[in-house]
């Protein structure tokens, strides 16, 4: 049984690509047959790479809506996303959170929903030992911790220094949040919108101008009347129209 799925469909250029989602957690192939049992989404990174594998030089469009799970199990799958010979669209519709979030970073970009979040935050397990166990499962926590901030530096290009301050802080982001932090390149839907809001503006103002201008043209005409009632009120509408401009 597949948590997640591809689907062919042709992009406006014609180009065959190859649609993915990866929803619920991510798992290490060990334990991705409990999920299944239990019919729970799941993402593990075995089986992930033999499916991506039929996809090779497909453009792809990676969905992304997870709260995250095994870090080393979303190594493998961002492993095998860098490694696909063809461009890569994360688009983050819900939440990519923990190590979804390092998922997403395989990117050659990251769109998000304006309604979706992103969380960075230090890696977390649990441990049982003496105090030289728990020193050591420290210390590995710190090395996974660098292995995390690589990836995230090489998509936001901010210091290490920054990247753990923010993992340390567990930051969660919006789109904008994420797009001023160089997480995500740009939010979706939004293009669009921002073209008709551009359209309006540019109709409006041309329609204030048409209007100043015909206004100018009558008060010309009435200088050449003289009919000075008249003219005292296109003089006004016409400091009302500029003041509007």
């Amino acid at each position: 049984m597949k948590f997640w799925t591809f689907t062919n469909k042709s992009s406006d250029e014609g180009t065959e690509e190859a649609e993915l989602r990866i929803e619920g957690d991510i798992v290490s192939d060990d334990d991705s047959w409990l999920y299944e049992l239990f019919g729970m989404p799941a993402t593990s990174p075995n089986m992930f790479k033999a499916e991506l594998a039929k996809f090779k030089g497909k453009p792809l469009i990676v969905w992304i809506d997870s709260f995250g799970g095994d870090v080393f199990a979303a190594a493998g799958i961002y492993n095998a996303l860098k490694e696909h010979d063809a461009t890569i669209t994360v688009k983050i519709d819900g939440k990519a959170m923990s190590a979804a979030s390092v998922i997403a970073m395989a990117g050659d970009s990251v769109l998000m929903s304006p309604v979706a979040m992103m969380m960075i935050h230090n890696p977390l397990t649990f441990a049982v030992g003496d105090m030289h166990d728990l020193r050591h499962v420290a210390d590995v926590l710190d090395s996974v911790k660098e292995s995390i901030v690589n990836a995230y530096q090489l998509k936001t290009k901010h210091t290490r220094a920054k990247i753990a301050e923010m993992m340390d802080n567990e930051t969660w982001m919006s789109a904008k949040a994420a797009m001023k932090d160089g997480f995500a390149d740009g939010m979706l839907y939004a293009e669009e919108n921002a073209q008709n809001l551009a359209q309006n503006m540019q109709f409006n103002r041309l329609a204030f101008q048409n209007g100043v201008d015909e206004t100018k043209r009558k008060l010309i005409e009435l200088c050449r009347k003289r009919e000075q009632p008249e003219l005292e009120r296109l003089r006004a509408e016409l400091a009302l129209q500029i003041e509007i401009l």
